[in-house]
């Protein structure tokens, strides 16, 4: 009886035994969804140059950080092996369970009244990540690790070692969000797997045990000494010897700037959102795309050294008192041939909150002051047919009518005005009354719908400006206005910044690639040419920026700066054949900077930039397209030089635009030196003299007799002295219909406008202005400059001349208003 008993009882037992091992079986999940179950990859961006700018991972993943996964054959074999000593010794030789571990392990827990000791080869820890629920991963139990054991079983049945191996490092966490061995390789170290040592290998293998606890960038040296810990158990092993231990751990480890970090980071929140817009957010976050783009990282990070060290030098105060109030820079290098951006700098620091250095002020709108005139002068080359770049130009004061009836007076960059000044020069150096001058002739559409075809998406229709847009009163963007500046390099052709090459999907098929193809011809190649011929030319403007300032590099370049008028913002945009800079200089929240123009500002920050991205290219000319020929002019009337002409010069003209007439301007003339008047018969000829005499357009004759040129006009006045009232005399200030605003909070005497009165003839006496019929001022000669306090309702102003005949001349009554 008694045995029947104890049969029943075994039967039982082992009953029991193969149904728990029965449930045990049914309760796994087949290991064939192990490649199912790794993580997400990360979406990679990378430099042209395939160097890691950022990692993109789905932050409701399990995981949560980012993960690369390499095939065996770019897994390195040092990283194998020191995972191998350090983890699991027997690897190779158990299935998948190391049974004396195990049984050591149930042991202890057994001992312990609770599962308190691991044992886990590197196949259950595999298991246990890929194939076992987070909970389940949590619990310290036997029925987990059981599982656990039989999953690695069934995984050594199924997959070769190697094979086990590499997925285990593919998935493995390593501490700072980095999932695989790839991610860690260059969460730490900046570089990719394939190019780690054998010292950075044992490092990254000793991690995995307790990442927290052995973080390098926390915990240096408890990092250090279980990498030594590792590379002596590679040693024991037979993995390495011990003189390459010895010097693994001799050898200086070299970490990344920052644990998680983002290279480039103006340039990659700018990639994302391309690749947002084009992909989708779902595709980034899951389908681990491998996205190659533009930028070469190396030149990015010269550019934010050369950004931040010059931003250092504006602010010193031993180089200018108090500092110039400059925190912001951006910076952008394109190449003009396939628009690819290759550098692009959005601030000095982009995680300083202090400056707002997340701010990109390469796509932020700013005011870009005379960095909008070259697209105003290619605007008048392509629309006004007699416009070239020996146009004579006025630069003297000139009230232009506005929409709003009130008359706008531009003032040039030192106040000052240089009369007759021709296209290439008033280019050249940045003359602000010229440039409002071909705007008024070119017409606000035209120039803006130019604006518009070059790629400055941001400015509005023309109603929405006045000529101010002619010095930079429209907003626009640093990256906009560098492919603007592009067009002109690129033949005429419209350059559109391309960011990103090509893209790939985790397998490595391309899903979309850059395909090059040449822009839309915007420009007559001559037209745009021209341009790049004139900014090209130090020359021309010697007379404001002199022939060897910062914007004259080593080899051919061309050149634009531009200043707004209460400093907050400066560029300076130029380009060779090879590559285009634009360079802001300013504070993102738009404070006035101190006494920093394009030329202190951004000028240096160009050069520097423009020098260290030419590096390794040989210097080339701009390439002259057909079409245009070479004639030489007088100065500055722009026409066929005579044999009066004293200034010429040779300028290049469209075919068909070359002047034919000859100088009209500049005569040779005979004048009694007695008298200032042209010789006659009556002129004994040891008292004749020759002279040269111009005759000039009436706008510029009081800018010429201020400068003491000799006038036709005025000695044909001496011959015939005409009438008072053929001698003009005029109110330079105010102008007519001008509306002045009188502030009550400030004190009268401080409130003052300036008047100024000329008289257009040699025999003036004196001049006086006189206020709604009362005397306001009177000088001796035809110039009278003085001051009239404002007071409020309307006034009238009218100057008056008294000739040396005892005539009186007067002015044209001019009409202001002070609220």
């Amino acid at each position: 009886m008694r045995w029947r008993w104890l049969i029943a009882g075994w039967f039982a037992l082992l009953s029991g035994l193969i149904g728990a091992l029965a449930a045990l079986w049914l309760s796994v999940p087949p290991v064939t969804l192990l490649y199912a179950r790794t993580p997400a990859p990360s979406t990679r961006i990378l430099d042209r140059h395939g160097q890691l700018l950022f990692e993109i991972f789905d932050p409701r993943a399990a995981t949560g950080g980012r993960h690369v996964p390499l095939p065996p054959e770019q897994m390195p074999r040092c990283l194998r092996e020191a995972i191998v000593a350090v983890e699991d010794a027997n690897f190779y030789r158990h299935p998948g369970v190391d049974m004396r571990g195990l049984v050591r392990a149930l042991w202890v827990n057994v001992r312990g009244g609770e599962v308190i000791a691991g044992g886990s080869t590197l196949t259950q820890q595999l298991a246990r990540l890929l194939l076992l629920d987070p909970e389940e991963r949590m619990q310290r139990s036997l029925w987990r690790k059981l599982r656990e054991s039989l999953l690695a079983w069934q995984i050594t049945q199924r997959y070769a070692k190697d094979e086990v191996l590499t997925l285990y490092l593919n998935v493995a966490y390593f501490g700072n969000f980095a999932y695989g061995a790839e991610a860690a390789a260059q969460t730490y170290f900046g570089k990719p797997a394939r190019l780690l040592s054998l010292g950075e290998c044992a490092l990254l293998a000793g991690l995995v045990q307790a990442p927290a606890y052995y973080d390098p960038f926390v915990y240096p040296e408890r990092a250090k000494a279980r990498q030594q810990h590792v590379l002596r158990r590679m040693v024991q092993l037979g993995f390495i010897s011990a003189q390459e231990a010895e010097h693994a751990m001799r050898t200086p480890l070299r970490f990344a700037p920052a644990p998680f970090g983002i290279r480039a980071p103006h340039f990659v929140n700018f990639v994302r959102q391309q690749l947002e817009q084009q992909f989708g957010t779902e595709t980034l976050l899951r389908e681990g795309l491998i996205v190659t783009t533009t930028l070469d990282l190396a030149l990015n990070e010269a550019v934010t050294a050369i950004v931040r060290a010059h931003l250092a030098r504006l602010n010193d105060p031993r180089t200018y008192p108090g500092g110039h109030n400059v925190r912001n820079a951006a910076v952008v290098v394109l190449d003009p041939s396939s628009g690819e951006v290759l550098a692009l700098v959005g601030s000095p620091d982009y995680f300083n909150a202090e400056i707002d250095g997340a701010v990109n002020a390469a796509l932020a709108l700013r005011q870009p002051g005379s960095a909008m005139k070259p697209i105003i002068y290619a605007a008048a080359f392509a629309s006004l047919p007699d416009f070239t770049a020996a146009t004579p130009l006025f630069d003297v004061r000139t009230a232009f009518p506005t929409r709003e009836g009130l008359p706008y007076v531009p003032i040039n960059y030192d106040g000052q005005h240089r009369g007759p000044i021709s296209a290439r020069e008033a280019l050249a150096t940045s003359n602000n009354v010229a440039a409002v001058q071909v705007l008024q002739q070119v017409g606000l559409e035209r120039a803006i719908a130019l604006a518009h075809a070059l790629g400055l998406s941001s400015l509005r229709s023309a109603e929405h400006y006045g000529l101010a847009f002619a010095l930079g009163s429209g907003e626009v963007r640093l990256l906009e206005l560098t492919a603007a500046y592009a067009a002109f390099a690129n033949a005429g052709h419209r350059v559109t910044p391309l960011a990103i090459r090509e893209v790939r999907d985790a397998r490595g098929a391309v899903r979309w690639r850059a395909q090059p193809s040449e822009g839309a011809a915007v420009l007559d190649a001559r037209i745009a040419w021209l341009i790049t011929d004139i900014l090209a030319d130090p020359f021309a403007r010697a007379p404001t920026f002199g022939e060897h300032s910062v914007l004259r590099l080593t080899r051919p370049a061309a050149v634009k700066t531009g200043t707004t008028t209460d400093f907050r913002d400066n560029w300076t945009i130029g380009y060779t054949p090879q590559l285009v800079v634009g360079v802001w200089v300013g504070n993102a929240n738009g404070e006035p900077m101190r006494g920093v123009s394009g030329v202190s500002g951004a000028g240096p920050i160009w050069r520097m930039v423009m020098e260290r991205a030419h590096q390794g290219m040989l210097p080339r000319a701009f390439a002259r397209p057909p079409g245009l020929v070479q004639r030489e002019v007088c100065l500055p009337s722009g026409m066929l030089p005579t044999p009066a002409c004293p200034y010429r010069r040779r300028e290049w003209f469209i075919l068909g635009t070359e002047p034919t007439r000859q100088d009209t301007w500049h005569h040779r003339v005979r004048v009694d030196v007695r008298t200032g008047a042209l010789a006659d018969e009556t002129t004994p000829p040891a008292f004749r003299a020759e002279r040269i005499a111009l005759d000039v357009p009436p706008a510029l004759r009081v800018w010429a007799r201020a400068q003491g040129w000799l006038l036709l006009d005025d000695l044909a006045v001496r011959a015939s002295r005409p009438r008072a009232e053929d001698r003009a005399v005029r109110l330079l200030r105010p102008d007519d219909g001008a509306t002045y605003r009188f502030a009550a909070e400030l004190p009268a005497a401080a409130q003052r406008i300036p008047i100024e009165a000329l008289a257009d003839s040699p025999e003036v006496v004196a001049v006086w202005v006189t206020v709604n019929g009362e005397m306001l001022a009177r000088a001796e000669g035809a110039h009278l400059r003085a001051f009239w306090q404002l007071q409020p309702g309307e006034h009238v102003f009218v100057a008056e001349a008294a000739l040396r005949n005892g005539e009186r001349a007067r002015s044209a009554p001019v009409r202001v208003r002070v609220q």
